[in-house]
């Protein structure tokens, strides 16, 4: 594990992080992106705006426990179940993160074009503490960490086969983004394990 926020002065906040940058070898990693893109049910979901619907700019999946239904921007996400690939890094991340998650949101840029805006992942079915585990495959993006108050802003790039673990106070105290690359070329594709409570009714 490597501290990411060692260097800066005590000053200034960071988030609870724990990241490792090389937590899948390469060939694990380019084989899982693979695998990945031909196993999932990708769709194309809409979200609300001040304009209208517009879709999202990425492609997404929604797995896991059936109960485990899920909604953010509008958007209502009922489970599909667990893929070979997906289960199987779950168990990974939970062995790693000694915690255990019931559902995975999976996001496909599809090009450096493919983004996600600022967000906090607060929805109260999440908990007010969630531990909420990033996989990166693919080519490397850019994950950006602002402070709600002092505006500080955390940069550094996911490559692919890297693990990053948002704890603690992060959502209530910070936003975090995808931002656009469009020089960057190729596919990216990132699964965040969580935990949701689980609702009386799925349908």
């Amino acid at each position: 594990m490597t501290d990411l926020f060692a260097d800066f002065s005590d000053a200034l906040p960071a988030p609870d992080v724990d990241w490792y940058p090389d937590w899948l070898p390469s060939e694990v990693a380019a084989r899982a992106l693979t695998q990945l893109i031909d196993e999932v049910e990708w769709r194309q979901d809409m979200m609300g705006t001040p304009a209208g619907r517009v879709p999202l700019p990425r492609l997404t999946a929604w797995q896991g426990e059936p109960d485990a239904v899920y909604v953010y921007s509008g958007i209502r996400n009922v489970p599909q179940p667990w893929t070979p690939t997906v289960a199987e890094l779950k168990s990974a991340v939970e062995s790693i993160c000694n915690a255990y998650f019931n559902s995975v949101l999976i996001n496909r840029y599809r090009s450096g074009t493919d983004s996600m805006g600022w967000h906090a992942d607060r929805e109260p079915e999440l908990g007010a503490q969630p531990v909420i585990a990033s996989v990166s495959l693919g080519v490397a993006r850019t994950f950006d960490l602002r402070h709600n108050k002092t505006g500080v802003v955390q940069s550094f790039s996911l490559k692919g086969g890297s693990l990053l673990v948002m704890k603690g106070n992060t959502q209530a105290d910070w936003r975090h983004r995808v931002p656009k690359e469009p020089r960057v070329v190729g596919e990216r594709i990132n699964l965040t394990f969580r935990w949701v409570t689980p609702r009386a009714s799925v349908r």
